[in-house]
């Protein structure tokens, strides 16, 4: 997952299909000189649909097909035959991705399950054909309803990110290098800040063949909330992880108050993330010898916590097990 083709903000016009008119169409058959009306009603228009695809990661499918119509209803015809419904435009997303209408805050639906089908845009209706307004007093109606017009309209589509855990830390602090330990994903890493630039997922494989989804989120700086470093572009998908994972390297000068700072930026931009579990990682511990471990310790914050070296493998094991077990609850 590339920079440049990673993409989780996508704006897009709809339009839904209008229906089909109704038939006004009246029998006339060689000894039936007066049947009657017999016009069918007019088929639906397409709506516009979003499916989701778990073998998605990205919406930069999208990016270059920023209009999408679905088709208009059929008319209705004679012998009350209804007309064809409008095609429907169905467009994939990956699991996680919200839509709402462009401008509002209000959120219309979240895709979160592989299959799962929500109308975007709805097609109009078909309209009536003439047969439904006969009546004791009007027997031959030479009228039929047109069709329903389709919506249109601009919509947003976000990506949230769906992972079990969400690394949490300042640039730097070692996650890109846990999630390439961990799991088969290959972040770019190097010694300098915001080598991260997009979220990376991995598949970490745990005991008895069982495996949870770790995301990497491109690291946090103090006043992202406001739009600093990168920003809250990023913020939104730590909402999706089930148990944030802190990360606080050794040789921080205060890792009690590095991680007051995450959780303040947390807070600032969504209370309700400090609902979720919390693990805390000391990575690049490594550096520590047993005293200065035992030190440190002492000064860390009360939540589950755990020493870490992605280069020697310490503590990687006890980490999977504190995962799991905050997880699963066993």
């Amino acid at each position: 997952m590339s920079g440049s083709n990673f993409v989780d903000y996508i704006k897009i016009f709809c339009r839904s299909g209008n229906g089909g008119k109704g038939s006004a169409h009246l029998r006339r058959e060689k000894f039936i000189p007066k049947g009657g009306p017999d016009g069918g009603d007019g088929g639906r228009g397409g709506h516009v649909i979003l499916r989701g695809n778990d073998q998605m990661w990205t919406l930069l499918h999208l990016r270059y097909q920023r209009h999408i119509f679905a088709g208009n209803g059929g008319a209705g015809g004679s012998q009350q035959s209804t007309g064809a419904d409008g095609s429907d435009a169905v467009i994939e997303v990956p699991l996680g991705t919200v839509a709402r209408v462009a401008g509002e805050e209000r959120l219309l639906f979240e895709i979160t399950a592989h299959g799962e089908e929500r109308i975007l845009a709805k097609g109009g209706r078909g309209g009536l054909g003439n047969v439904h307004f006969k009546s004791s007093t009007n027997q031959t109606p030479r009228y039929a309803q047109p069709g329903e017009q389709g919506t249109e309209n601009w919509y947003e589509f976000e990506l949230k990110i769906l992972a079990d855990v969400g690394l949490v830390g300042f640039p730097n602090a070692g996650k890109s290098t846990l999630l390439s330990v961990v799991s088969a994903a290959k972040p770019k890493i190097a010694d300098y800040p915001f080598t991260t630039l997009v979220p990376n997922l991995g598949i970490v494989s745990y005991r008895e063949n069982k495996s949870f989804v770790m995301a990497d989120i491109p690291g946090i700086i103090e006043g992202a909330h406001e739009g600093k470093g990168l920003g809250i572009r990023f913020l939104r998908h730590i909402e999706r992880n089930s148990i944030l994972l802190f990360m606080v390297p050794a040789d921080s000068r205060d890792i009690r108050a590095e991680y007051e700072i995450l959780l303040n930026e947390l807070k600032m931009y969504n209370p309700q993330l400090l609902d979720k579990k919390r693990v805390l990682a000391v990575s690049k511990s490594d550096l520590l010898d047993e005293e200065l471990m035992n030190e440190t310790r002492k000064a860390l914050p009360e939540l589950p916590r755990v020493f870490i070296s992605s280069v020697t493998g310490l503590g990687i094991q006890t980490l999977k097990d504190m995962l799991w077990k905050e997880m699963t609850g066993f």
